[in-house]
């Protein structure tokens, strides 16, 4: 049988997804750990960092901001064939481990990944235990 293109079947296809709201959106993560802290990493290219804000509560990370539109004045005049870059708001919310120091936490932004350091508390950090003879 041979492959018939989505398009003749559905035709209307890119349609079927207008009634959704892509204007919002949530951002991927990765969180990771190294000795001393737990990382968080989301790429946010395109996106003012001035427009983000970081919350920690609770040991849970919440990203949030919004990113703007950059249409030129006259784009009423332009007709797209496609229009998927992503403006709006976002949000994200991690849970992050009962073991770190949320008030200590840093952000950094480089090349559109914004990272966030949070530094483990000391009890979580893993500690070396000399073991003590005993003679008799």
């Amino acid at each position: 049988m041979p492959l018939v293109p989505y398009r003749s079947i559905l035709p209307d296809f890119d349609d079927v997804f207008a009634g959704f709201d892509l204007m919002n959106f949530t951002p991927a993560v990765d969180v990771y750990e190294d000795k001393d802290s737990v990382i968080v990493e989301t790429p946010l290219a395109g996106i003012d960092p001035k427009q983000v804000e970081i919350e920690i509560e609770d040991n849970v990370l919440k990203i949030s901001g919004t990113t703007q539109s950059k249409t030129e004045v006259d784009d009423k005049d332009k007709h797209y064939y496609r229009k998927e870059i992503r403006h709006g708001s976002f949000y994200r919310a991690v849970a992050l481990p009962k073991s770190v120091e949320g008030s200590k936490a840093e952000a950094s932004f480089k090349n559109g990944i914004l990272k966030i350091t949070v530094p483990k508390s000391d009890e979580a950090k893993p500690r070396a235990i000399k073991v003590k003879t005993i003679e008799d």
